[in-house]
């Protein structure tokens, strides 16, 4: 199963690439153990159209687009569900055995996405009350991914 990353926006040259960039890596190799075939971030081009209605559109509709048949759709939200790591790891077990091809988590736009993206979502899930810059959350994302590879392969970084 692959796991993507979409996020609108790019990633500055930055501490939060360099840690995003590590994270990514230790994702995709501790995942292969576990029978995810790849972790990946596909970046969306913000919208520059002049209203935010508009630009959500436009950016939900490329989210869309990348997004593979079949695939689980998973909103990163300020008011989603707050998962614990084993449980967000349970829920990765859970869509690989039920022959997933993807999972894909989705990080939107300053002006959030369109309903018909968040219809489609299985599940929204949010890293707690605060709101945080788009390259903080891309970075706790993909720490989150790495720590349910390690938790799903019984490596020690999760210790409970």
């Amino acid at each position: 199963m692959r796991v993507l990353v979409v996020a609108v926006g790019r990633m500055k040259s930055g501490p939060e690439r360099e840690l995003a960039e590590r994270y990514l890596k230790r994702a995709a190799q501790t995942g292969r153990s576990i029978g995810l075939t790849g972790v990946e971030i596909i970046e969306i081009r913000d919208s520059r159209a002049d209203n935010a209605a508009r630009r959500m559109l436009e950016e939900s509709i490329a989210i869309v687009n990348v997004i593979p048949e079949r695939a689980v759709t998973v909103l990163l939200d300020e008011r989603g569900e707050s998962l614990a790591s084993v449980a967000l790891a349970g829920r990765i077990q859970a869509w690989r055995m039920e022959d997933k091809p993807a999972v894909v988590f989705v990080i939107g736009g300053s002006d959030g996405l369109a309903p018909a993206l968040k219809d489609k979502a299985a599940l929204s899930i949010g890293f707690g009350a605060a709101t945080w810059p788009h390259q903080l959350a891309r970075v706790m994302l993909l720490e989150q991914l790495y720590r349910a590879a390690t938790i799903l392969s019984g490596h020690p970084y999760h210790r409970t």
